[in-house]
C-alpha cells in the first residue's frame, strides 16, 4: 500500500510540475492575460493574472516575490514588477518564495531561478525534483518549520501548515506591513482544492487555518492563493466552511453514507454558491469523504488544478 502511494505521489507531482511544460502549455493561450497589480499595505503588493495569487515586496533593498504563476506569463510579471518597483532591475527578483509545489504557483521558476534565490518548504524541492523539474527551477533554500528573510525593512517569516493543501505548504508573513500571503491553503469565497494525494487533509487544513486565526491580527490583510484580497473576516467564514462542512460529512459517514450519497444531499444553503469555482460543490464533499475515510487516488487532476481554478 505504501509503495502504491508513493506511486500516486509521484505521478501526481509529474502531472502538477509538468504543467509548465510545452505539451500541456501547448493547449493554452496566455496571450490575453493581463497582470494586475495591486498595493495591498506597505510594501506590499498583489499582482493577479492566471494561476496563484503573488505576492511582491518592493523597497529599497529590491523585490522579493511570492509564486510566480506560468512561465509563459514572465514577462507580463516582469512588466508588472518594473511598474511596482519603479525600475529596470526590479524586473528580476532577489529572492522568490514557492507556497508549495503545483505548477499554477511554480511554472515560472524556471524563468526566474537564474536571478533569484528559490526559498520553499523541503517538500516543496521534492516533489519539483520527483516531478522533472530543471535545477534552475528548485529551490535552493529550504526549511522544515519556519524560515525568516530580512528585507525592505521588515522580517518576512514563512512557516509551514502541515498537511493542509499539500504537504509542503508555506504562508508568508510580512510582520511590518502586516500582510499574509496564504498560497492554496485559503481560496476566498470558494470550496478549496486539497491536494490528498500529496499529503493535504481536510482536516490538517482546518486545524491550520484555525492556528493562524488565534495568532493573527485583527487587522491584517491577507492574499489568498485564489481570490480577491480578503480580511480576517473572510478567513474566518472559510474557516467555519470548512469546519461545518467536516462534521457534516463525517457525521455521514459514520451513519454508512458513501460519498456518492454525500454528495447528493449537498451543503447547506450558506454555501450552496461556493461551488462555483474551480472545485465544484460535488468534488468538494468528494474531497472530504475521501480525506476522512482515508481514500486515496481517483481526483481527476489533469482536468483539473491548473487547467481551471487560474482564472480569477
Amino acid at each position: 500500500m505504501k509503495a502504491r502511494s508513493r506511486f500516486l505521489a509521484l505521478s501526481l507531482a509529474t502531472l502538477f510540475t509538468g504543467l509548465f511544460s510545452t505539451p500541456v502549455l501547448a493547449q493554452r493561450d496566455f496571450s490575453a492575460v493581463q497582470i494586475e497589480a495591486t498595493h495591498v499595505a506597505g510594501s506590499v503588493w498583489m499582482l493577479v493574472g492566471s494561476g496563484g495569487n503573488i505576492g511582491v515586496s518592493s523597497g529599497s533593498d529590491g523585490v522579493l516575490m511570492v509564486d510566480d504563476q506560468f512561465a509563459p506569463l514572465a514577462d507580463k510579471i516582469r512588466d508588472a514588477l518594473r511598474e511596482v518597483g519603479q525600475s529596470e532591475e526590479a524586473a528580476e527578483p532577489q529572492f522568490l518564495l514557492n507556497t508549495h509545489f503545483h505548477g499554477d504557483h511554480t511554472g515560472g521558476n524556471v524563468e526566474f531561478g537564474d536571478a533569484s534565490t528559490i526559498v520553499a518548504h523541503t517538500n516543496v524541492r521534492t516533489r519539483l525534483v520527483a516531478g522533472g523539474s530543471p535545477d534552475v527551477a528548485l529551490p535552493v533554500v529550504t526549511f522544515d518549520d519556519a524560515v525568516s528573510i530580512h528585507f525592505n525593512g521588515e522580517e518576512i517569516r514563512a512557516f509551514h501548515i502541515p498537511h493542509g493543501h499539500t504537504d509542503g505548504d508555506a504562508l508568508i508573513y510580512f510582520t511590518g506591513s502586516n500582510v499574509l500571503h496564504m498560497g492554496d491553503d485559503f481560496f476566498a469565497g470558494r470550496f478549496p482544492f486539497v491536494d490528498i494525494d500529496s499529503g493535504g487533509s481536510v482536516e490538517g487544513l482546518a486545524n491550520g487555518l484555525s492556528d493562524v486565526l488565534d495568532n493573527v491580527p485583527a487587522d491584517i490583510r491577507i492574499i489568498p492563493g485564489h481570490g480577491p484580497l480578503s480580511s480576517v473576516d473572510d478567513l474566518r467564514t472559510y474557516h467555519r466552511m470548512i469546519t461545518e462542512t467536516i462534521a457534516m460529512v463525517r457525521g455521514k459517514i459514520d451513519a454508512g453514507m458513501s460519498s456518492e450519497q454525500v454528495q447528493g444531499e449537498g451543503v447547506a444553503e450558506e454555501w450552496a454558491d461556493w461551488g462555483a469555482g474551480f472545485i465544484s460543490t460535488e468534488r468538494w464533499l468528494d474531497t472530504v469523504h475521501r480525506s476522512l475515510s482515508g481514500a486515496a487516488g481517483g481526483e481527476d487532476v489533469e482536468h483539473g488544478h491548473g487547467h481551471g481554478h487560474g482564472h480569477h
